[in-house]
């Protein structure tokens, strides 16, 4: 079989021009045929990769030519291949760091604090926090989250330090994860991280190891000494009630009877100035009323009465009452 490019029967070479005419004729025959197919290749490729998905509780930072020009809410989005990038934030995430120790390991060199009394303590604490603003969180720091962790040792220590270790280790842990979280929420606004702490919790804060019975010790004092203080208080808040309420009972019962006794003697002086009145009217009258008065009270109570006449009394013999003498005999 012979080729276009052997030499000829009468030993002429080819027609160079023609067989590169006929190589070009070929190529755009191919070219007319997989050039469209090729660019609808591209235009899929190019449509599918700059699709992209921002899920729920998240925001997408979109790039151009690595400067911010937009953002993105949750929901199906595009974005232009080799042109614009996305980052994509979960803005609702609740995140975690820790200081003092790193799961179940301590860290002996972070944990390790000096309180405002010149005491050491061991302290250990959880920061929870969240993404609140994405374009800060991603281009302002390098490594935001180790920068919160660093910070939250920051505050953490400066609040021990101002606070006495009886506090750190009893009644002030409460007041020192308010104050570390208001600290901590301030350093990292300062620094532009887009940052916020939502939580700051003491897992532990006890002495060294060293000196903690001892502490211990004192503590278990403290806390029987508060005891012992709150019961006597709650003695005294029960008694000094008890005792006032009684003093008042016999207050008023007194100025009950002293207003009893004044009525009561304004009544009989009443009575006596009234009676004096109508004797000074008529004397006699009154006298004899009176007497008569108090001899119906008196013979009132009496059961059998014998009223004799003092003229026949006068010569009569006293009767002696032989029945009542008899019972007093036979008592005997």
């Amino acid at each position: 079989m012979r080729s276009q490019f052997d030499d000829d029967d009468d030993g002429r070479r080819p027609d160079v021009d023609k067989v590169v005419a006929q190589v070009s004729q070929m190529m755009r025959g191919a070219m007319k045929k997989w050039v469209p197919i090729g660019l609808g290749i591209l235009l899929l490729l190019a449509l599918f990769s700059g699709t992209y998905m921002v899920g729920p509780g998240e925001k997408g930072v979109v790039r151009t030519f690595g400067r911010e020009t937009s953002k993105a809410e949750p929901g199906l989005h595009y974005r232009v291949p080799l042109v614009q990038e996305v980052d994509v934030v979960n803005v609702e995430q609740i995140r975690r760091t820790e200081v003092g120790a790193r799961g179940d390991k301590k860290m002996d060199t972070e944990a390790q604090m000096l309180t405002g009394d010149a005491n050491i303590v061991e302290a250990q604490m959880i920061v929870q926090f969240r993404v609140r603003e994405p374009s800060k969180y991603l281009f302002r720091l390098r490594d935001p989250e180790e920068t919160l962790r660093a910070s939250a040792e920051v505050a953490l220590r400066s609040m021990v330090g101002r606070t006495g270790i009886d506090d750190v280790i009893t009644t002030g842990r409460e007041s020192i994860q308010s104050e570390t979280r208001v600290f901590l929420q301030k350093l990292m606004d300062n620094y532009k991280s887009g940052l916020e702490v939502t939580e700051v919790k003491l897992q532990a804060v006890d002495a060294p190891g060293e000196v903690r019975e001892a502490f211990h010790d004192v503590v278990r004092a403290r806390e029987e000494k508060e005891k012992l203080i709150n019961q006597a208080m709650g003695y005294r808040a029960d008694l000094i009630p008890k005792a006032r309420g009684e003093a008042q009972r016999i207050v008023r019962d007194a100025e009950a009877y002293k207003e009893q006794r004044v009525l009561r003697a304004n009544g009989d002086a009443a009575k006596f100035e009234s009676v004096y009145a109508e004797y000074r009217k008529a004397e006699r009258v009154t006298r004899d009323r009176m007497y008569l008065e108090t001899m119906e009270r008196i013979l009132g109570k009496i059961d059998k009465k014998v009223i004799v006449d003092k003229e026949v009394a006068r010569g009569a013999l006293s009767v002696l009452p032989l029945a009542g003498a008899a019972a007093l005999g036979a008592g005997k």
